[in-house]
């Protein structure tokens, strides 16, 4: 895909900092980035990295510009409740969308087609528009509703990625672990990368 525009979601499960480097790695690669950021994961943002984001759009934009030191044209983040935002509609939304981390609940509402925020509509409008969903799923263990609705996802073309890193590449430090994950993702998106070795090329020694 040529488009150079993408829809990332963070919603409420534990994964955070996955999202947040997902996010400076793909303004680093010159996308425009439509945020949605559900009330969970402001939370989640907050304990987990220790960042919280102000309740408006235009403020917790700034606030992760601010954070990233990043190009404020990039990103816009958009309401809860935006229906005016391109995500919005099959004309408009980019046909790429990631959701970084993903919740079970939203997992669930997705695969039953629920839309009752714009987070879950724009991934509605991905699917319907036959776009790229990818969801990283941060749950542990999965119950058999978890599997039944991924895999109910997965036959609609779905790529369910569960936040799980390899130590292939022998990580130091916990950014080592994400930008795993994270690399994982953007090979998906179709994204040059070089965040981590690749297997049988560049393993340490």
């Amino acid at each position: 895909m040529s488009d150079k525009r993408i829809t990332l979601a963070w919603t409420g499960a534990s994964g955070a900092p996955y999202g947040l480097r997902l996010l400076e790695c793909l303004l680093a690669a010159d996308y425009q980035v439509y945020l949605l950021i559900s009330s969970a994961a402001r939370v989640v943002l907050a304990t987990e990295h220790g960042l919280k984001l102000p309740s408006g759009p235009d403020a917790a934009k700034q606030a992760l510009v601010e954070h990233l030191n990043c190009d404020a044209s990039n990103l816009k983040v958009c309401g809860k409740e935006d229906w005016f935002s391109p995500v919005a509609s099959g004309s408009a939304a980019p046909k790429q969308m990631v959701v970084c981390p993903c919740s079970a609940g939203t997992l669930a509402s997705v695969a039953h087609g629920m839309s009752d925020n714009l987070l879950e509509r724009a991934a509605d409008v991905v699917l319907k528009e036959r776009g790229q969903l990818l969801m990283v799923v941060r749950e542990t263990p999965f119950s058999t509703l978890h599997l039944e609705n991924m895999l109910k996802l997965s036959k609609m073309g779905v790529t369910i990625m569960p936040a799980a890193p390899g130590f292939y590449h022998q990580p130091e430090n916990i950014e080592d672990l994400v930008d795993f994950m994270v690399a994982r993702i953007l090979d998906h998106l179709g994204v040059e990368q070089g965040l981590v070795p690749r297997w049988g090329y560049d393993q340490r020694r």
